[in-house]
């Protein structure tokens, strides 16, 4: 079996409460089928044009050959860094893919000028931009970050005498603007199925095309994939698929007496790379709209949720045999799992899915992503003055969504003032849009505020995560409060043919993003400003606790 999952204690009751309703209302089959009528009359007409991904494995097959023949062909012209500019489903797919085959790919996903100029010069090892080819891949077409990325590559490779449409290759649906324009400019462009949402495009041209030309053995994804299907296309209780279904979503129903609607993922052991980063944006911005919604909180092993296990938790271990894992007490009650990526990819999606229709919404729609995006466009375009900082302190600029976060007058304060305003129920959300590359250290962050604030805590790379947990921000239950770090630098890069650059439109869409966090829902949000290049961050949160 490629697909191996083990439920023990508590989760066990839930998947017998609700494992046979799903089988004898013949969900399975109906979505290997593609029926939009599983989610009701409201979710159908969006769920007629979003089953494509079933059909994914054997849409994909004939790409295979043309990926690895432009790879071949790349390689010959000693072009051998591949880079990929995508947001959300775009890239968070191909990245988990590269990792856990162990091939190099380059992720451009943020508006961080430090990360663009990393992605345009390279390394010496790598070859740099000279021998660099960039991906650019976005369903839509429109999409800002991947957008500016490519306007900044057409113009460095412009600097070195190269010809753009000999180094960018474009992934898009058919008929977007990007499928327009690049066509007209003479890109290579592949086309993806339009009726896959994108974060269900995990096997789809999306993740296919930059994995394949980085070095995937992409024949081999597919088939552990194919291997799959028939498994979570049968009406049966060891469908593995509606059992994932029923763990993970059966406990979080509105009617369930001990309601878990948040899931910690844990990476134990697994050789599959960055897995959870991937489930986490498939759940979150599937499940989180019309107030209720799954919580994805990607943790580690020893995380201080793990220890204190919060009564709306559920943890969902990723191991390599989950045979083994499921024979230890200590795992008790715990969701395990094991299997190949490609399994991964359809039971997540099946299970996913089904969830939707537990929960009662419909799992295929986002309709409080676009929100941050027109206040990230309403300050570019009225360049408002900057909100001023409540006080400064140690080389931080502090501003809050009100006053009485900032009462104290001390960073200790003001943290300890928005952890009070977690409800019992609710969840902390820390939003990072600075340099991950020059600041890897602070996705450590998220163990210290979990253990400070007592509640589950998610931790997200901005402006990447509005492309997912953010639906869940917004749409979801009213119960986050919200810690933005953002950075101060005087490294900037142009867009070229943009009004504004890099730097401005990352300090927009943080800013965007509080005020319709704050503004429009009503959500606690403290903003702490970096000033200080040399300051030890997670010191700064130590010395705070």
């Amino acid at each position: 079996m490629s697909f191996d999952i083990h439920v023990s204690g508590h989760v066990k009751s839930v998947v017998d409460d609700v494992l046979p309703s799903l089988v004898s209302e013949l969900i399975a089959s109906g979505i290997t089928a593609e029926d939009p009528t599983l989610w009701g009359p409201a979710a159908e007409q969006e769920a007629a044009q979003r089953l494509g991904w079933v059909d994914a494995v054997s849409v994909s097959r004939p790409l295979v050959a043309d990926i690895a023949a432009l790879r071949a062909d790349l390689v010959a012209k000693g072009l051998t860094r591949i880079v990929l500019a995508g947001m959300g489903g775009s890239s968070l797919a191909p990245e988990v893919i590269a990792q856990t085959s162990g091939v190099p790919l380059v992720i451009l996903d943020s508006t961080s000028p430090g990360q663009v100029l990393a992605a345009l010069d390279g390394d010496a090892e790598a070859g740099g931009l000279a021998q660099t080819v960039l991906v650019v891949s976005s369903k839509s077409g429109s999409t800002v970050e991947t957008d500016s990325a490519k306007r900044a590559f057409e113009a460095a490779f412009r600097d070195l005498g190269i010809d753009p449409t000999e180094r960018i290759i474009v992934v898009t649906d058919p008929g977007s603007p990007l499928d327009a324009s690049a066509r007209q400019d003479g890109y290579r462009v592949f086309n993806a199925d339009p009726t896959v949402g994108g974060r269900y495009s995990a096997l789809t041209a999306f993740g296919l095309v930059p994995a394949g030309l980085a070095g995937v053995d992409l024949d081999e994804l597919l088939d552990e994939a194919d291997a799959t299907l028939l498994e979570v296309a049968i009406d049966s209780p060891e469908n593995p698929a509606l059992v994932l279904a029923a763990a993970i979503a059966g406990g979080a129903v509105s009617s369930a007496p001990d309601r878990r609607d948040k899931l910690g993922l844990i990476s134990d052991g697994t050789h599959l790379v960055g897995l959870p980063d991937w489930i986490e944006q498939l759940i979150a911005e599937s499940t989180g709209k019309d107030g209720t919604g799954l919580l994805p909180v990607v943790m580690l092993p020893v995380s201080p949720e793990v220890e204190n296990r919060p009564a709306d938790l559920q943890i969902v271990r990723l191991v390599d045999e989950a045979a083994q894992f499921h024979l230890f007490e200590r795992h008790e009650g715990e969701i395990l799992i094991s299997g190949s990526l490609g399994a991964q990819f359809v039971v997540w999606e099946y299970a996913t899915a089904i969830a939707g229709r537990l929960l009662g919404i419909d799992p295929f729609d986002q309709p409080d992503v676009e929100s941050a995006k027109a206040a990230t466009r309403g300050l570019l375009e009225a360049r408002p003055e900057a909100t001023p900082a409540a006080f400064v302190a140690d080389g931080v600029e502090v501003r809050v969504s009100d006053a009485t976060l900032a009462a104290s007058g001390t960073i200790a304060g003001v943290l300890d003032a928005l952890w009070a305003r977690v409800p019992a129920d609710g969840y902390v959300a820390i939003q990072a849009y600075v340099n991950r590359l020059a600041l890897p250290e602070l996705s450590g962050l998220r163990e210290l505020v979990a253990a400070d604030s007592g509640r589950p805590t998610t931790f997200g790379w901005g402006p990447r995560f509005l492309h997912s947990t953010g639906q869940y921000h917004k749409g979801g239950p009213a119960t986050g409060v919200f810690l933005q770090i953002t950075e101060r630098t005087d490294v900037d890069v142009e867009i070229p043919g943009r009004p504004f650059t890099f730097g401005e439109l990352i300090e927009a869409q943080a800013a965007g993003d509080a005020s319709v966090l704050a503004t429009g829902h009503g959500r606690p949000v403290v903003t702490l400003t970096l000033t200080d290049p040399q300051l030890e961050v997670l010191s700064l949160f130590e010395a705070a606790q």
